[in-house]
């Protein structure tokens, strides 16, 4: 029997995951953003931001206890196999006479690519009574050193990760002599590290090295005329959200379907079309699955508890779904800002959503605007059209540039006052417009011109207008679609 009690206590306890009280969390994760203290002004649309942080929070989460449960069913499955290799052992060799532990140790990496060295020691004590109520009889250690960067500030500093990027930019120069560190630059690194921290104390999976150092440094810059800038140099993550049922009423299977696609962006309009979002009706399907297993009276009081929260949520998605249109990142060529600088009220230089802005990678210079919000202890994330423009081997899993080397300027105060449909000409030309002001390009480079890639439905097959035969003329008979004339003698046509 003891296998088959190890398995149930494991699978009850990676059940026991699956309930953990999402909305506690996600409401907490809402507060950490937009803390009470903050004065929000009036053109930041808070709601688009918190629908689009919620979405990405459930979403996180729920992939996090699927992982969870996960590991709790092999470790099960490890357990029950270890004790029943030890039954069998225990009965074909004789018994110890002492203890067999010895210290060893050995060196591996976490996950997260950070090296770690464990070593355990083993030393005999005193009796067990005596040794379970002492404090230095089962103890540990784990220190976690951890150096942040400083940020880059000067050109030559800045042309480290692209060599070009005075020649691209000539007036970039002389702004970087007033340049002063953004303090998110500084409150990145301290969310990155009270991340560690929290993540460190409860002994769980840490941030990569890789997503540790991805910032290289991000500045406030002004130009002759007073313009600003906020200047970002990190990598490039690819982000594969957004739908439009306007523009692209049908997307693949795999993502209406999937629980973890988020169809929502921070950049979003009132819908003006009649074709539904695809979206839609996955997430009704959801809510239609939701509601038979809530009226089931068999569904445990905790899981009708999850399922209420969820279901509600689906609903307001959908509602939203039905009523708004947002980018869609394999099409829409867009930038992502951590969400909390987007949501921040008293830093002019702070970018909002609809900002525009301009990528270089290399010698290429790409318009774009902010369209999402993103994490807050990462960034240098772009939609999947700007990352394929770069790398065309770029997929939602595939990053186009792991190193520092993509700068992100956007334009702080520059969005248009009304959210509208993309217009990749009319963003390429306001781009056009603001980087004059701050010394416009060098000469042999120039912005990229944007194609739209999305599919035009075929016109409809002009039917032609049939005549029927004229009906003989009388002097009453007057073609209903014109006004009467007046009656004038005539003679009636023969039949």
């Amino acid at each position: 029997m003891w296998p088959v009690a190890v398995l149930l206590t494991f699978l009850a306890i990676g059940t026991g995951l699956l309930f953990t009280p999402v909305p506690g969390k996600i409401k907490r994760g809402l507060r950490e953003i937009f803390a009470p203290k903050r004065v929000v002004v009036k053109n930041v649309d808070e709601e688009d931001l918190r629908r689009q942080i919620e979405s990405r929070l459930r979403s996180e989460m729920e992939t996090e206890y699927a992982r969870e449960l996960d590991a709790v069913k092999r470790s099960a499955d490890a357990s029950v196999k270890a004790a029943r290799d030890q039954s069998q052992g225990a009965q074909e060799s004789e018994l110890p006479e002492d203890f067999s532990a010895t210290t060893g140790g050995d060196v591996r990496k976490l996950r997260s690519g950070i090296p770690f060295k464990t070593e355990v020691k083993i030393d005999k004590g005193a009796f067990a009574s005596k040794e379970r109520v002492s404090d230095d009889s089962y103890t540990a250690e784990y220190t976690l050193h951890v150096r942040l960067p400083s940020p880059a500030k000067t050109l030559p500093e800045l042309e480290g990760s692209n060599p070009k990027l005075g020649a691209i930019l000539p007036g970039l120069g002389p702004m970087l002599e007033k340049a002063e560190i953004s303090g998110w630059y500084w409150k990145l690194y301290d969310d990155k590290t009270a991340r560690l921290k929290r993540d460190a104390t409860a002994l769980n999976e840490l941030l990569t090295k890789h997503n540790l150092y991805d910032c290289e440094t991000i500045l406030n810059l002004r130009g002759s005329n007073g313009r600003k800038v906020f200047l970002l140099q990190a990598e490039m993550d690819v982000v594969a959200d957004g739908s439009d049922g306007d523009r692209l009423p049908a997307m693949p299977e795999e993502i209406v379907n999937s629980p973890n696609y988020q169809p929502f962006t921070s950049y979003g309009w009132p819908k003006r079309g009649t074709t539904p979002n695809p979206i839609v009706a996955g997430w009704e399907r959801r809510i239609s699955a939701g509601e038979k297993e809530l009226a089931n009276r068999a569904t445990a009081a905790d899981r009708k508890k999850w399922l209420k929260d969820r279901l509600n949520f689906l609903k307001r998605g959908v509602a939203d779904l039905k009523s708004r249109s947002f980018l869609i990142a394999e099409y829409d060529p867009f930038i992502v800002i951590p969400v909390n600088i987007l949501a921040a009220a008293n830093d002019p230089f702070a970018p909002k959503v609809g900002d525009f802005a301009i990528v270089v990678h290399g010698d290429r210079v790409l318009p774009a605007v902010v369209g999402d919000g993103g994490p807050t202890f990462k960034v240098g994330e772009a939609s999947l059209r700007i990352a394929r423009e770069l790398n065309s081997k770029a997929t939602p899993y595939n990053r186009p540039v792991s190193d520092l080397k993509v700068t992100y300027l956007v334009f702080p105060g520059s969005r248009d006052s009304e959210r509208t449909p993309p217009d990749y000409g009319v963003w390429r030309g306001k781009c056009e417009a603001l980087l004059q002001e701050i010394g416009g390009l060098g000469a042999g480079y120039s912005i990229h011109t944007w194609a739209d890639l999305l599919p035009k439905p075929e016109p409809a097959p002009v039917v032609p207008a049939s005549t029927p035969s004229a009906p003989p003329a009388t002097e009453a008979s007057t073609p209903v679609s014109e006004p009467a004339a007046p009656v004038q003698e005539t003679v009636p046509a023969s039949p």
